[in-house]
C-alpha cells in the first residue's frame, strides 16, 4: 500500500473514531487539556502565540483563546490565503468571519503577525516521538518550516499512536498536551 493511501486510510479511521465521541467528553476533555496546557513553561511565558479557532470534534480552543486574550498576550490565528496560511493578530472574537472548511478565521482587516513564540495547532494523530498527522492539506507543514516557533499539538490521549507514514516535509512538534499528560518530544 502507497504512503499516501496509508495515511488517507489512517486518517478516516482516526477522524471517525474522534468524530464519535460524546460532547460532554469533548467539553470535559478539553478543559484537562486546557489545564494541563498551563504547565508548559514556554507557552506561559510566550508573549505571542498563534492558536486555531476549534471545530467539529477537535479539541475545543474558544476558552484557551479567550485565555490569551485575557492575559494580553498577542494572539493570531491563521488564514487561508490562496494556497497558504498566514496568521493574523485579533483582539476579540468579534476580529473572525467564517473562512475555508467553515473554520473561523481572521477578517481581512487584521494585521499579519510574521514571528510567533509558540503556535498552537491541530492533530488527528500523533507519536510521542513529536510527528503529527494533519488533516493532509499540508498547510501547517508549509508553514511552520523553517521557523523558529515554538509548536504544541492540543490532542485527546487516544489519538497518540505508535506510528504512522512520514514525509520529509513533516514538521516535528515540541510538545503535545492531552488530557492525561504534557510529552515533550
Amino acid at each position: 500500500m502507497s504512503q499516501v493511501v496509508e495515511k488517507a486510510r489512517l486518517r478516516k479511521q482516526l477522524l471517525d473514531a474522534r468524530d464519535a465521541l460524546s460532547l460532554d467528553f469533548i467539553k470535559i476533555t478539553s478543559k484537562e487539556i486546557q489545564d494541563n496546557l498551563r504547565k508548559v513553561d514556554f507557552f506561559r511565558s510566550a508573549k505571542s502565540i498563534g492558536a486555531y479557532y476549534s471545530i467539529g470534534s477537535e479539541v475545543q480552543t474558544q476558552d484557551i483563546l479567550q485565555e490569551i486574550l485575557n492575559a494580553g498576550k498577542q494572539l493570531a490565528l491563521p488564514k487561508v490565503v490562496k494556497n497558504d496560511l498566514v496568521f493574523k493578530k485579533i483582539t476579540s472574537f468579534s476580529d473572525l468571519e467564517q473562512g475555508n472548511f467553515s473554520v473561523m478565521e481572521p477578517k481581512e482587516k487584521c494585521e499579519s503577525v510574521k514571528n510567533l513564540d509558540v503556535i498552537i495547532i491541530p492533530a488527528i494523530a500523533l507519536t510521542r516521538d513529536g510527528f503529527r498527522l494533519g488533516y493532509g492539506f499540508g498547510y501547517f507543514d508549509r508553514f511552520l518550516h523553517g521557523k523558529k516557533s515554538k509548536i504544541i499539538a492540543l490532542s485527546y490521549a487516544k489519538q497518540i499512536v505508535k506510528s504512522f507514514p512520514r514525509d520529509d516535509h513533516d514538521v516535528k512538534i515540541n510538545c503535545i498536551v492531552t488530557e492525561d499528560e504534557v510529552i515533550r518530544t
